[in-house]
C-alpha cells in the first residue's frame, strides 16, 4: 500500500512538474513578445523624436530666411518673385468750355523679376492701357488707366516692361539696362515736369552711383531711346545724360542737387504721334500744317533738400527746364514742391504738393505728366496730394489740380479718389 501511495505521489508531482514547465514555456513567450512590441514602441518614438527634431531645424531655418523650403527640382522658382498692384479711381475732371466729366478707373499691373546669375537680372510687367490714339496696336506711353465704360466691354493688356539689367560684380554701383524699362533718370519729388510717371522707355540705358565719402556720393545715367521707327528718312530719338551729388549730413538730413541734358532727333518736320477721331493732338506743342516746327533739346536742372521736421520725413525739391532750340518765351518750364510724411505702416500718411508753369514748347507735350492740365504742355498750376496708409499693402488717396490752361488760362480742375493695393 505504501508503495502505491508512493508511486501516485511520484506520478501527481510529475504530472505538477510538466504542467509547471508548460506554464513556464508559456510566460516566456508572452514575455518575449512584450518584448518585441516595446521595442517596436521604442523604435516609433525615435522616429517620432527624430522627425520632431528635424522639422524643427526646418521651422528654424524658414524663420531665419524668411522663405519656403522647396526640393531641389524646384529650386529656380527661388530665383523668381511676382510683384503687382491694382487700383481704382474715381475722377471729375471740370474745364472751362467743356462738360463735366464723371468716371470710374481701374489700373492692374503684373510683373517677375527672374535673377539669371550673379550678374543678370531679368523683368517683365504686363498693364492695363487704352489705346494710343487711333492705332489699336498700342497702348498709352503715359498712363495705365482703364475707364469703366463701352458696355461692359473687355479691357486691354499691354507689355509695359521687358528688360535685361547687368550689374557686374567687379564694377560696383554699375548698371546696365536695356529693353523697355522704368525710366532710368532720377526725377527730384518724383515730379512728373518733363516725364510721366507711367512712362516706360525703350532702348539702352545705364546707371552708375560712386562714393566718395561716406556722406558724399555722385551719379550719372545716361541712355540711347528709340521713340519712333520709320521705313524712310531719320528715325525719331531721345538722348539723355544727367549727373548729380548727393551729400548727407550728420543729422540724417541730406541735399541733391545736378543736370540733365536730353535730345530728341528728328521731331522737328514729324507729324503727330497720336490721331484721336482723325484729329492729331500735340499736346500743346507748337505746330504747322500738321508738324512740329521745332525740335527739342532739353537742359534740365534741379535740388532737392530733405529733412526731419518735428520727426517727420520731410523734402522740398525744385525743378527747372529749357528747351534750347526753341525761340521766344514758350521754351520754359519750372516745378517747386514739397513732401511731408511717409505711408508705411497702418495709420501712417504723407501729403504733398506742387506748383508748376510749363509753356508750350518746354518738353514734348506727348510724353509730360498725363494729369496736369489733361496732358501735355502749356499750362500751371497747383498740385495737392494725400494718402493715407489703411492697412498693409493698401492705402488711400486724395490728389486735387487746381490749373489754368492754354494761352486764354481757362481753369482745368481734377479730382482724383484712389483704392490702391499692392502685393
Amino acid at each position: 500500500m505504501t508503495r502505491i501511495m508512493s508511486v501516485w505521489v511520484v506520478g501527481i508531482v510529475f504530472l505538477i512538474g510538466i504542467a509547471a514547465a508548460d506554464e513556464v514555456s508559456e510566460l516566456r513567450k508572452q514575455m518575449e513578445q512584450q518584448y518585441e512590441q516595446m521595442q517596436q514602441m521604442q523604435n516609433k518614438l525615435n522616429e517620432l523624436e527624430a522627425a520632431q527634431k528635424q522639422q524643427s531645424m526646418t521651422v528654424a531655418k524658414l524663420e531665419e530666411t524668411g522663405g519656403t523650403s522647396l526640393p531641389e527640382t524646384l529650386k529656380w522658382l527661388e530665383k523668381i518673385k511676382l510683384y503687382g498692384d491694382f487700383r481704382y479711381r474715381y475722377e471729375m475732371v471740370d474745364e472751362d468750355g467743356s462738360d463735366n466729366r464723371n468716371r470710374n478707373r481701374i489700373r492692374a499691373r503684373l510683373g517677375l523679376t527672374a535673377k539669371i546669375n550673379d550678374e543678370i537680372d531679368t523683368g517683365f510687367r504686363l498693364a492695363t492701357s487704352e489705346l494710343w490714339g487711333d492705332d489699336e496696336d498700342s497702348g498709352d506711353p503715359v498712363s495705365t488707366n482703364q475707364t469703366l465704360d463701352d458696355a461692359f466691354s473687355k479691357k486691354s493688356i499691354w507689355l509695359d516692361l521687358a528688360y535685361f539689367n547687368w550689374h557686374p560684380a567687379g564694377i560696383q554701383g554699375f548698371n546696365v539696362i536695356g529693353g523697355k524699362m522704368e525710366n532710368p533718370f532720377y526725377r527730384v519729388g518724383g515730379n512728373q515736369l518733363i516725364f510721366d510717371s507711367d512712362l516706360t522707355p525703350e532702348g539702352i540705358a545705364f546707371q552708375y552711383t560712386h562714393g566718395w565719402t561716406e556722406q558724399t556720393s555722385w551719379f550719372v545715367n545716361g541712355g540711347g531711346f528709340y521713340v519712333d521707327e520709320v521705313k524712310s528718312g531719320a528715325d525719331t530719338s531721345l538722348w539723355g545724360v544727367q549727373g548729380g551729388i548727393k551729400h548727407t549730413f550728420q543729422d540724417k538730413s541730406y541735399l541733391v542737387g545736378g543736370g540733365s541734358l536730353y535730345c530728341f532727333g528728328n521731331i522737328q518736320g514729324h507729324g503727330a504721334f497720336v490721331t484721336v477721331n482723325g484729329s492729331d493732338k500735340f499736346f500743346g506743342n507748337s505746330k504747322s500744317g500738321g508738324l512740329y516746327i521745332n525740335d527739342y533739346d532739353l537742359t534740365e536742372l534741379f535740388g532737392e533738400y530733405g529733412f526731419n521736421l518735428a520727426d517727420t520725413p520731410t523734402a522740398v525739391f525744385a525743378n527747372y527746364v529749357k528747351n534750347t532750340v526753341a525761340a521766344g518765351s514758350e521754351n520754359a518750364g519750372w516745378l517747386i514742391g514739397t513732401k511731408y510724411g511717409k505711408c508705411k505702416d497702418p495709420g501712417s500718411w504723407e501729403l504733398s504738393y506742387d506748383y508748376r508753369d510749363l509753356k508750350a514748347d518746354a518738353v514734348v507735350g506727348a510724353f509730360s505728366d498725363s494729369d496736369f492740365i489733361g496732358g501735355g504742355t502749356d499750362g500751371k498750376g497747383h498740385r495737392f496730394s494725400a494718402v493715407y496708409q489703411l492697412a498693409k499693402n493698401t492705402q488711400a488717396g486724395l490728389t486735387y489740380f487746381l490749373n489754368e490752361k492754354g494761352h486764354d488760362d481757362h481753369d482745368y480742375n481734377r479730382l482724383q479718389l484712389d483704392l490702391m493695393f499692392k502685393f
